[in-house]
């Protein structure tokens, strides 16, 4: 008759402890701050790709104007249906039309959009998934070792 080999469990026991570490209050923090820093990388993105307007000297006017209207939202974190929501805004009245594109003042025309938010959100969504793997083994790390 074949005998079963001894366990030693003490590791086991040990990583149960340590998860049994992990607060609910600080997985939560750990959340806020990653979409924070998601947040603050797509902010400077979209910020390194909206246009400044060029004027003459003579006009007086000055541009980057739309650049500088870029704000994350009180930097407030929303928690609703199981997303966590920081709202990115630009204030700036014509921000949309220089986004999306906008007919030409003769109604002859079209002024191709930019889409420096929309391209922005693009990369960062692509570069979510091993930014936040590694914040995950570094958030955990000490509990697996």
């Amino acid at each position: 008759m074949a005998r079963m080999g001894g366990f030693d469990l003490s590791g086991l026991k040990e990583l149960q402890k340590n998860l049994n570490k992990l607060q609910e209050k600080q997985v939560e923090k750990f959340i806020v701050a990653c979409t924070k820093e998601l947040a603050s990388r797509l902010q400077a993105e979209v910020i390194n790709r909206t246009p400044v307007g060029e004027y003459p000297e003579e006009s007086g006017k000055q541009g980057g104007t739309l650049r500088r209207g870029w704000t994350l939202q009180n930097l407030k974190v929303d928690h609703c249906d199981g997303k966590y929501v920081i709202e990115i805004v630009n204030p700036v009245e014509y921000a949309s039309y220089v986004e999306y594109g906008h007919r030409t003042i003769s109604h002859k025309g079209w002024v191709p959009g930019q889409f420096m938010m929309t391209i922005s959100e693009r990369e960062i969504n692509q570069i979510t998934p091993a930014l936040l793997e590694d914040r995950i083994k570094r958030f955990l790390g000490g509990v697996f070792q």
